[in-house]
């Protein structure tokens, strides 16, 4: 399943964000998009999922017209994750993950047991078994950040558009979510998403889409946009940027400031 963006203009109001940007995403990449705030990330991500209407061009998913495409058949195919997505207070867990499904259910036919299937996946895979019940207002950040994981799995969708997906996520469960993307991506789930831990994007990513005031700065593996020039010119900091010896993993490490100088000292290690 493609998603393509084709000369794409995105805006609230007189405020353009994204402008005349193209970007193809091939099925099964896992991609991640970082840039500074304000940016466009976000915005981005509601352009290409069918929240926010071009100003200009055109969103295609399986070359077709995502804004002429139905609601339902769109969710049967994409999901979306935004940080700002709410749902009624008094709904359990459990009645959220649920949710998923309706794109999948017609007024015919009520829920099925391939439907309670999918929830229960759903519930077991975002470590939810023990939350099932509570109610979204007694939930902490992060428990409803992964019970709206879960719901968007359970739409068992071809595409699934993140932003900040590990974001309000104690470490252990930052790992956990990361590895379940990493293991969906790899049977053939298409993963965009934005994020600001560059070491997290270093280590999941395939693809990496760096953006700077609304245009596509850098596109290409980790290696290729993960270094000291891309990310001062991006993020305006200077990064330490080395391949770990003990895992080879690509590490960025911004160096510290304190009234525009930096405080520490490049060390003698190996260097990209």
């Amino acid at each position: 399943m493609k998603l393509q963006a084709q000369e794409l203009g995105l805006a609230y109001g007189p405020l353009e964000v994204i402008n005349d940007l193209s970007l193809d995403i091939d099925a099964a990449e896992m991609v991640a998009v970082i840039g500074p705030n304000g940016c466009g990330k976000s915005t981005l991500l509601r352009g290409l999922g069918r929240l926010l209407r071009p100003r200009t061009g055109v969103v295609l998913l399986d070359n077709r017209d995502i804004h002429h495409t139905s609601t339902k058949t769109v969710a049967r195919t994409l999901a979306v994750l935004t940080q700002t997505s709410e749902g009624a207070p008094d709904l359990t867990v459990e009645e959220l993950v649920w949710r998923g499904r309706y794109p999948h259910q017609t007024w015919l036919q009520g829920a099925t047991r391939r439907d309670a299937d999918v929830v229960e996946r759903s519930i077991d895979q975002c470590d939810l078994r023990d939350l099932r019940g509570r109610r979204l207002a007694e939930l902490s950040g992060g428990e409803l950040q992964r019970t709206w994981l879960a719901m968007a799995l359970a739409q068992q969708p071809q595409v699934l558009l993140l932003d900040e997906p590990t974001s309000f996520l104690d470490y252990y469960h930052q790992l956990e979510v990361m590895d379940l993307l990493a293991n969906l991506n790899s049977h053939g789930l298409t993963i965009v998403m934005t994020m600001h831990d560059l070491n997290q994007v270093a280590r999941y990513s395939r693809r990496v889409i760096a953006l700077r005031d609304g245009r596509i700065f850098r596109d290409g593996a980790p290696p290729d946009v993960l270094t000291p020039e891309v990310l001062r010119q991006v993020f305006g900091v200077d990064a330490y940027v080395f391949t770990d010896d003990a895992t080879g993993q690509l590490v960025c490490l911004p160096y510290a400031r304190s009234d525009g100088h930096v405080l520490f000292k490049k060390h003698n290690n190996r260097k990209r």
